[in-house]
């Protein structure tokens, strides 16, 4: 097992550059950046993409591949969890997120979003199941996006509980289908939500309104890699990746338009311009955005007790820079961005906020590593 110490003269040296052009690094280095631990606590995992930490303090771990992997005591189980249903793996798609239910101590619900069909007929999926502590049983799919596409990436996929105990789950734009994000007769480019069993909430802001999927909550977005919600507040939190530039974090709202392709940041990839617009009317603007991209992945609001000066802080994996963004809040605004951690030198996909405090990171690469971040 690596270990590495690091102090705060450390943190001074970390430089990261916000939505506005900020310079940061001083709250990180003056409060509760003191010394902290980042030790390798997994290694040799296929792709990981989702994190689920259960109330014991056990993990579960998607692979993009297919594996679900259970990590007991601190150890990686060598077999992995039976029961998982088959993924279409390849592109940006496979086997994604996973979340566990607010209730999991009684009902052990885990959630599980994945890629399924055919290179050309293929749709985001999410299904429940109850896991035993070797295996899934008790499988069935709560939701699918409709219609199928034909590309295997923008899948969106991440997921978390709102208070309510209803799910949000976010659906990419399918990346070649990018106008489908502003209509809602399909889900494409959309975050919807469901009730635990994937019933459609009546209180859901477009019931009622003719040829609109009664599943969406909100709409506009591109490929969504990231959301957490606010224990405090409830407020969600949603981060977006553009193209090149104009990756965003946004706060969701129930019926809102987050403007894409009509309006952003960003430019296309063939450095053609996709919209003369940077803000529309009737949409909503990003709380931050990324210009240049960071890919950004998984997403945490910390609200452990190992460092309480964080209370409250956005964390956010890069999948560019291979590091995590802390972004400095203050009564719901950002204030300064630190870059963090870029000496695990690989891609980060999900960071979480763990039962003891501590921040666990995982980074893809050859040998896939489950990381632990804690108070020295």
């Amino acid at each position: 097992m690596k270990n590495w110490i690091f102090t705060a003269l450390l943190a001074l040296a970390l430089i990261a550059v916000g939505p506005n052009g900020m310079m940061s690094g001083n709250k990180a280095a003056a409060q509760g950046f003191a010394n902290y631990n980042l030790e390798t606590i997994v290694d040799g995992l296929d792709g990981p993409w989702g994190l689920a930490i259960l109330p014991d303090g056990d993990m579960l771990i998607t692979e993009l591949t297919g594996d679900l992997r259970h990590i007991r005591n601190g150890k990686l189980v060598a077999q992995a969890v039976a029961g998982v249903p088959q993924s279409l793996y390849g592109g940006q798609g496979g086997l994604m997120d996973i979340v566990i239910h607010p209730d999991y101590a009684q009902n052990r619900y885990v959630y599980l979003s994945l890629s399924v069909g055919t290179a050309s007929a293929n749709a985001l999926r999410v299904i429940r199941a109850r896991f035993t502590g070797t295996a899934l049983e008790d499988v069935s799919t709560i939701f699918e996006s409709a219609p199928s596409k034909n590309t295997k990436v923008h899948y969106g996929a991440r997921m978390v509980f709102l208070p309510d105990n209803t799910l949000l789950i976010n659906v990419g734009d399918g990346f070649d289908l990018r106008e489908q994000a502003q209509n809602l007769s399909n889900h494409f480019g959309s975050s919807v939500r469901v009730t635990d069993d994937g019933k459609v909430p009546q209180d859901n802001p477009f019931i009622g309104v003719a040829g609109a999927q009664p599943e969406i909550y909100s709409y506009g977005h591109r490929n969504q890699q990231s959301i957490a919600v606010e224990r405090s507040t409830g407020k969600i939190y949603q981060t977006e990746h553009g193209p090149r530039g104009g990756d965003e974090l946004n706060v969701i709202e129930p019926g809102k338009n987050y403007g894409w392709p009509i309006a952003t940041y960003g430019i296309d990839y063939s450095g053609a311009r996709i919209s003369p617009y940077t803000s529309y009317e009737g949409t909503k603007q990003p709380l931050v955005n990324w210009t240049p991209s960071i890919g950004p992945s998984g997403m945490t609001i910390y609200n452990g007790a190992q460092f309480p000066d964080w209370q409250g802080d956005i964390f956010v994996s890069s999948l560019i820079y291979n590091k995590i963004i802390h972004i400095e809040m203050e009564d719901g605004a950002p204030q300064r961005q630190n870059d963090m951690f870029g000496e695990i030198g690989d891609r980060l996909r999900d960071i979480r906020t763990g039962n003891d405090g501590a921040l666990y990171i995982l980074s893809e690469g050859d040998n896939g590593k489950l990381w632990r971040v804690s108070r020295r």
